[in-house]
């Protein structure tokens, strides 16, 4: 019975506005302290926010023209769509310090890995949607086509950088588990 406090209120009646104020208060105190803010300064980060951006503005592009012109363009839609989110989720992660609490994940290796799978395969969506350019050069699409190629390609080079900052971090962490529990 020492850890039962030895001030316990139990009143069920209604709360004052000032008990409200606080409260609330206290909600968005526990919720900013458990943001990583560092981590909004680093260099990944600033490109996960680049990537979420271009990477929108380059499936907006591709969504608005008649794909159908272009087969290709389902292919590119698909993989824009698919890492634009899956950045967005690891964003989330990162910064709300998800990664620290999920331990049994190897987050070097996994985050590397999600870069260079997202480089390669974008690098693809651009291929493709480069060469689908041509298709729409007669229509009034041509220009959404040609920015949208544009934004792949930056979007690929930030996912590119990204997977090389990965494996530099992946490298710097040591990346076998063997070797940093030895003692030297």
């Amino acid at each position: 019975m020492a850890d039962f406090p030895s001030k316990v209120t139990t009143e069920t009646g209604s709360q004052n506005n000032q008990q409200r104020t606080n409260s609330l208060r206290g909600l968005a105190a526990n919720v900013t302290a458990s943001m990583d803010v560092s981590f909004i300064r680093s260099m990944p980060s600033v490109l996960m926010m680049a990537q979420i951006v271009w990477g929108l503005l380059h499936w907006a592009l591709i969504a608005s023209a008649p794909y159908m012109w272009a087969p290709a363009n389902g292919w590119v839609l698909f993989v824009a769509i698919t890492f634009w989110l899956l950045t967005g989720i690891l964003f989330s992660v990162n910064l709300f310090g998800a990664r620290r609490r999920l331990t049994a994940v190897p987050w070097p290796l996994t985050v590397m890995a999600y870069h260079a799978v997202a480089t390669l395969l974008y690098l693809t969506a651009f291929l493709a949607n480069a060469a689908s350019v041509q298709a729409f050069s007669s229509s009034y699409f041509f220009g959404h086509m040609a920015a949208a190629a544009f934004f792949a390609a930056v979007v690929t080079a930030a996912y590119g950088v990204n997977a090389f900052f990965s494996y530099l971090d992946w490298k710097g962490d040591g990346g076998n588990a063997a070797t940093a529990t030895v003692p030297t």
